[in-house]
């Protein structure tokens, strides 16, 4: 939401006053600064555009509602590797939910596909992208 206001207020102010400054310079043909400031806002209202469905299409998840230790859409699920001793955090969802530095796994991903349903202390075999076997241990889950 925060991206969706600052774009729609702060960034077509700065965007409008760039194409307005660009204008100034003259002949809009053959003007780097006004192409670029354009295209700048285009892939600006792309991005409006993409984050006005996001919400209109998001669904609200109550996670008081799932069984704890069960992963779900919208956990943060701790898994370690098959042969690893270190573990790693990831939230299941979309990289649109992620906090500061957080990583993501879809749920609609092979891993995901795999982990969604279990619990933790359950292992789960997924075949990555080049078809290659990975075994995982749920460690955790939490919100």
């Amino acid at each position: 939401m925060a991206e969706l206001e600052d774009l729609t207020t702060r960034g077509r102010v700065e965007i409008a006053r760039q194409i307005e400054a660009a204008r100034a310079l003259g002949d809009l043909s053959e003007n780097g600064d006004y192409h670029a400031a354009k295209d700048a806002q285009g892939k600006m209202e792309s991005r409006v555009r993409q984050l006005q469905r996001m919400l209109e299409n998001a669904v609200i998840i109550d996670s008081s509602t799932h069984e704890a230790g069960v992963v779900t859409t919208g956990v943060v699920v701790e898994l370690r590797y098959e042969g690893d001793d270190d573990t790693e955090k990831f939230l299941v969802g979309s990289i649109e939910e992620k906090g500061e530095g957080g990583a993501v796994i879809s749920p609609a991903s092979p891993l995901g596909q795999a982990l969604v349903g279990h619990s933790v202390g359950d292992t789960v075999v997924y075949e990555g992208p080049n078809g290659r076997a990975f075994s995982v241990e749920i460690v955790s889950v939490g919100n």
